[in-house]
């Protein structure tokens, strides 16, 4: 992994290093650039790297003899490309066997310039200033977008933290409407995401696409607000009229979910509209709006069937008291509360036990 210059000690670099081991051409170097630079000088290749790969965020250029003991210039070149350096600092190469093959091998591996000896003051002075102000004007320039980007993202968290929100004050709206805790769609919401998570239920499906779909599933019952409290809220059975109407809240659910232009943005929105609506269908066609039978119901709007009536027979509603859970577990098993796809039930009892630990004094009204 490469260095980064990027450090708040050095974010705009002003050393300039002298690698070459002729003492006399270190200082008429030196002396080129001493008045706007500061220098620091190595008499070989090695000590120059060491230098460079301690502090690589010191330099803002490095003058690179070729001929060297101990470690020669393309070899030095050769390690700052391996460092990953030769995009972060500009290197030269000063040198009097400015052939093709040593030009060719050094802009291969990325040298900025090949400079002859002797070196003509203002000339090399007028190279090396082009290039470094170009780095120095780069990296401005990639601190601002890096800046940007991070700004972009802080407020584009901080709207899908206002979206999900919104959702959620929306749906523990419509529980506590209903006579229910609010706690009834955290809980959908903890059931669906583990399930997806944990059982085979979720294979193949990205952990962006179980979030989605888990946000989603909040929304299930969202239909609920255009049902009449005097139905909504019946403490006893509903006649057949009465139930009628309450089996509308599928499709007013999908309807209201289309009306809000904002929701459409939201990636869980389609997720959420299928749920809404077909969280009610049963495997075997018995259910409703649409008598969907076998996998005519998508996955998520099974799971989430099978989560609320785990849910509404574990805790009291305003119609019943909670059942034990050994009940429960009895009730969804033998086809009591309608009929789910086998496949979706034995993932289900591989985790009704950890499933059931949501329901403790804190989560659940009075579940037994």
């Amino acid at each position: 992994m490469g260095h980064r210059i990027h450090s708040v000690a050095y974010r705009d670099p002003q050393t300039i290093l002298i690698v070459d081991d002729d003492e006399i051409n270190r200082g008429i170097l030196d002396n080129i650039f001493a008045d706007d630079y500061q220098v620091e000088e190595a008499e070989n290749g090695r000590i120059g790297l060491e230098k460079i790969l301690d502090t690589p965020e010191k330099y803002c250029a490095v003058l690179l003899d070729v001929m060297m003991p101990e470690m020669d210039g393309l070899e030095t070149l050769r390690h700052l490309k391996h460092e990953e350096l030769l995009d972060e600092i500009p290197v030269f190469l000063i040198t009097a066997e400015a052939n093709d093959a040593v030009m060719k091998e050094a802009y291969r591996m990325g040298v900025m310039d090949v400079i002859s000896k002797p070196v003509i003051p203002y000339v090399v002075m007028r190279r090396i200033n082009s290039v470094v102000e170009l780095f120095r004007a780069r990296r401005s320039l990639s601190n601002q977008v890096m800046a940007q980007q991070s700004e972009l993202l802080r407020q584009a968290e901080q709207i899908i933290r206002l979206n999900r929100g919104m959702i959620e004050g929306l749906a523990t709206a419509i529980e506590f409407r209903s006579a229910e805790s609010g706690d009834h769609v955290r809980r959908i919401h903890d059931i669906t995401r583990y399930m997806l998570k944990y059982t085979e239920w979720g294979e193949g499906m990205e952990d962006y696409d179980i979030e989605q779909i888990a946000q989603a599933s909040i929304m299930h019952d969202i239909g609920k607000i255009a049902i009449p409290d005097a139905v909504l809220n019946k403490p006893g059975r509903l006649t057949p009229e009465e139930f009628e109407i309450m089996k509308t809240h599928t499709v007013q659910g999908e309807q209201l979910l289309e009306k809000i232009p904002e929701l459409k943005e939201n990636l869980a929105y389609e997720y959420a509209k299928d749920i809404a609506r077909h969280h009610h269908e049963r495997w075997d066609g018995r259910g409703y709006p649409d008598g969907l039978k076998g996998d005519e119901i998508s996955p998520w709007a099974q799971i989430v069937s099978l989560a609320d009536v785990y849910d509404a027979l574990s805790c009291k509603r305003i119609y019943k008291d909670a059942f034990p859970r050994e009940k429960v577990v009895e009730m969804i098993r033998d086809g009591s509360c309608g009929v789910f796809n086998p496949r979706l039930l034995d993932a289900f009892f591989s985790v009704e036990d950890e499933i059931a630990k949501m329901y403790d004094a804190n989560g659940k009204e009075d579940a037994k």
